[in-house]
């Protein structure tokens, strides 16, 4: 994980995870300048339309919170609460007690 957060291109990603990184860092730096070139490479390494269409959606949905976040002034949480909410959401799930 942190080779991957240091520098993508060299960390130790299979080819097909490579390909996904290389086209959502597109979709970062410009996401006007997507071709089918780019989305036929990330085809050619395994990836189908729909998790193509996930991936820039998931990108476009934590791009929109992060500006978001800076703007309202919004603080992140401890890494404590990070931890609880871990546990809570691994052992109990995203539905309220009893939901």
């Amino acid at each position: 994980m942190e080779a991957v957060l240091r520098d993508y291109q060299s960390a130790p990603l299979p080819p097909r995870e490579q390909a996904l990184f290389a086209f959502i860092e597109k979709v970062n730096r410009a996401s006007n300048q997507i071709r089918r070139a780019d989305v036929d490479e990330a085809r050619a390494a395994g990836w189908s339309d729909e998790a193509l269409y996930d991936a820039i959606t998931v990108c476009a949905a934590f791009n929109f919170l992060n500006v978001w976040i800076d703007a309202t002034g919004v603080h992140e949480m401890p890494a404590d609460a990070h931890r609880m909410s871990g546990h809570r959401l691994a052992t109990e799930g995203y539905l309220p007690p009893g939901g």
